[in-house]
């Protein structure tokens, strides 16, 4: 089984998260996500949410610190999902490339969003180390 790694940036500001919706196609079309994707070959997973942050959003950021990480599988491929806090290098003015919106969410609203199976995850591990704060 081929085994890949990808990631997630968790942008949080003034205590709101940023989620993105994809467009209707894919295997997460329609689902609410955290920006990311799939690592490239010799790319570092800090490069990785970089590139993905500037193509799908126009957004420069820095990667802070790994927050969760868990392994599924999609289509035969095994994926390693690593979450990262992220934070804005540059203004927030973003463009939509593979969302069709973007909402800035609480912690508790997380829960009623139609989030992609691989994101649920990062989800119920914020909501299980935010609680114990």
């Amino acid at each position: 089984m081929e085994e890949r790694i990808t990631t997630a940036g968790v942008l949080i500001i003034d205590g709101r998260f940023l989620i993105a919706k994809r467009i209707e196609s894919g295997s997460i079309g329609g689902m609410w996500e955290f920006v990311g994707g799939k690592n490239r070959w010799g790319e570092s997973e800090e490069e990785t949410l970089k590139r993905e942050f500037l193509e799908e959003l126009g957004l420069e950021i820095e990667v802070e610190g790994l927050i969760h990480s868990h392994f599924f599988i999609n289509k035969e491929t095994r994926y390693h999902l690593k979450a990262y806090l992220v934070h804005l290098s540059s203004p927030f003015k973003p463009r939509l490339t593979v969302h069709t919106e973007l909402r800035w969410v609480s912690l508790n609203e997380l829960k009623g969003y139609a989030m992609a199976p691989s994101d649920q995850a990062i989800v119920s591990a914020l909501l299980s180390a935010l609680s114990v704060m």
